[in-house]
């Protein structure tokens, strides 16, 4: 496991090579307390370097333990980026390039908005808290069409 993502540019193969490894879960500090990496970022890469321009191109994966926006719950999860793309410019004294910071906001920007723990989850009842994936709850329902509601208490100047 390693803390950086370095390719190496002066050793680099002029046909380019492959890399495969796994990112300290510290790379990905989200702080946050519904939201927790773990297992390290793990990527397979193909770096070429093409003229004075170092392209890197492959997949990042990373999992989350996560507690899901509708219902509560506790679930792990993958992120997975199949395009991870990186274009840097390079010259005669560039021996490192770090990608460190761009693989990180790629799984950032992956992420779900509302992680949940599976796509049909039907989240708690608005009234008496229940996970209504473990069955119904006893509250009472009506059945209403409320898509207008928001209009009932609209008031209009007739006077116009």
């Amino acid at each position: 496991m390693n803390d950086k993502l370095l390719i190496d540019v002066s050793r680099l193969d002029k046909e380019g090579e492959d890399f495969e490894d796994v990112l300290d879960d510290a790379v990905l500090d989200l702080n946050d307390e519904f939201l927790r990496p773990f297992a390290g970022i793990r990527y397979a890469i193909f770096a070429q370097l093409l003229g004075r321009e170092l392209l890197v191109r492959g997949s990042l994966e990373q999992d989350f333990e996560a507690v899901c926006s509708r219902c509560g719950g506790d679930f792990d999860f993958t992120v997975k980026v199949p395009d991870f793309t990186v274009s840097v410019e390079v010259d005669d004294k560039t021996e490192y390039v770090d990608l460190t910071d761009e693989a990180r906001q790629s799984i950032i920007l992956a992420l779900p908005t509302y992680p949940v723990c599976r796509p049909d989850c039907l989240g708690v009842c608005t009234s008496c808290g229940k996970n209504l994936n473990e069955g119904p709850c006893k509250c009472k329902r009506e059945e209403t069409d409320d898509r207008w509601g928001a209009l009932e208490g609209l008031k209009i100047d007739e006077h116009r």
